[in-house]
Protein backbone atom coordinates (compact mmCIF):
# COMPACT_ATOMS: atom_id res chain seq x y z
CA UNK A 1 0.00 0.00 0.00
CA UNK A 2 1.43 3.41 -0.92
CA UNK A 3 1.82 6.22 1.62
CA UNK A 4 -1.10 8.06 0.01
CA UNK A 5 -3.36 5.00 0.27
CA UNK A 6 -2.34 4.46 3.89
CA UNK A 7 -3.22 8.07 4.81
CA UNK A 8 -6.61 7.76 3.12
CA UNK A 9 -7.20 4.46 4.93
CA UNK A 10 -6.37 6.08 8.30
CA UNK A 11 -9.22 8.55 7.74
CA UNK A 12 -11.71 5.69 7.37
CA UNK A 13 -13.65 4.01 10.18
CA UNK A 14 -15.35 0.61 10.25
CA UNK A 15 -18.99 0.97 11.32
CA UNK A 16 -21.61 -1.53 12.47
CA UNK A 17 -25.32 -0.60 12.47
CA UNK A 18 -27.29 -2.11 15.36
CA UNK A 19 -31.07 -2.32 15.72
CA UNK A 20 -33.77 -1.22 13.33
CA UNK A 21 -36.20 -3.19 11.20
CA UNK A 22 -35.88 -6.97 11.16
CA UNK A 23 -35.80 -6.89 7.35
CA UNK A 24 -32.83 -4.49 7.22
CA UNK A 25 -30.22 -6.49 5.29
CA UNK A 26 -27.34 -7.91 7.30
CA UNK A 27 -25.03 -7.04 4.40
CA UNK A 28 -25.84 -3.35 4.90
CA UNK A 29 -25.01 -3.31 8.61
CA UNK A 30 -21.24 -3.06 8.16
CA UNK A 31 -19.56 -0.31 6.21
CA UNK A 32 -16.50 1.91 6.05
CA UNK A 33 -17.02 5.66 6.29
CA UNK A 34 -14.85 8.74 6.66
CA UNK A 35 -13.79 9.35 10.26
CA UNK A 36 -15.40 12.82 10.29
CA UNK A 37 -18.75 11.29 9.31
CA UNK A 38 -18.45 8.74 12.15
CA UNK A 39 -19.23 11.54 14.61
CA UNK A 40 -22.61 12.28 13.01
CA UNK A 41 -25.94 10.56 12.46
CA UNK A 42 -26.17 8.15 9.52
CA UNK A 43 -29.28 7.98 7.34
CA UNK A 44 -29.73 4.86 5.17
CA UNK A 45 -32.44 4.54 2.52
CA UNK A 46 -34.49 1.37 3.00
CA UNK A 47 -37.89 0.32 1.58
CA UNK A 48 -39.31 3.75 0.79
CA UNK A 49 -37.92 5.46 3.85
CA UNK A 50 -34.78 6.25 5.80
CA UNK A 51 -33.37 4.39 8.79
CA UNK A 52 -31.57 6.68 11.22
CA UNK A 53 -28.57 5.57 13.27
CA UNK A 54 -26.55 7.56 15.81
CA UNK A 55 -23.04 6.83 17.05
CA UNK A 56 -22.96 5.10 20.41
CA UNK A 57 -20.27 5.65 23.00
CA UNK A 58 -18.96 2.10 22.64
CA UNK A 59 -16.97 0.48 19.86
CA UNK A 60 -18.42 -3.01 19.91
CA UNK A 61 -21.59 -4.80 20.92
CA UNK A 62 -20.19 -5.95 24.28
CA UNK A 63 -19.78 -2.36 25.49
CA UNK A 64 -15.99 -2.36 25.54
CA UNK A 65 -13.62 -0.54 23.25
CA UNK A 66 -10.60 -2.42 21.90
CA UNK A 67 -9.60 0.01 19.17
CA UNK A 68 -10.01 -2.74 16.56
CA UNK A 69 -13.76 -3.24 16.67
CA UNK A 70 -16.12 -1.25 14.44
CA UNK A 71 -17.78 1.91 15.70
CA UNK A 72 -21.34 1.02 16.74
CA UNK A 73 -24.25 3.11 15.51
CA UNK A 74 -27.61 2.40 17.14
CA UNK A 75 -30.96 2.75 15.37
CA UNK A 76 -33.01 5.73 16.54
CA UNK A 77 -36.00 5.57 14.19
CA UNK A 78 -37.22 5.81 10.64
CA UNK A 79 -38.83 8.41 8.41
CA UNK A 80 -40.73 8.17 5.12
CA UNK A 81 -39.37 9.70 1.95
CA UNK A 82 -41.38 12.80 1.07
CA UNK A 83 -42.95 12.74 -2.37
Amino acid sequence: MSGHDRKADERMVDVMLVGGPADFPESGRRMRIEAARAQQKIKIEHLGGYQHFEPSDTSDTSGTSTGREPRVFRWTGSTKIAE
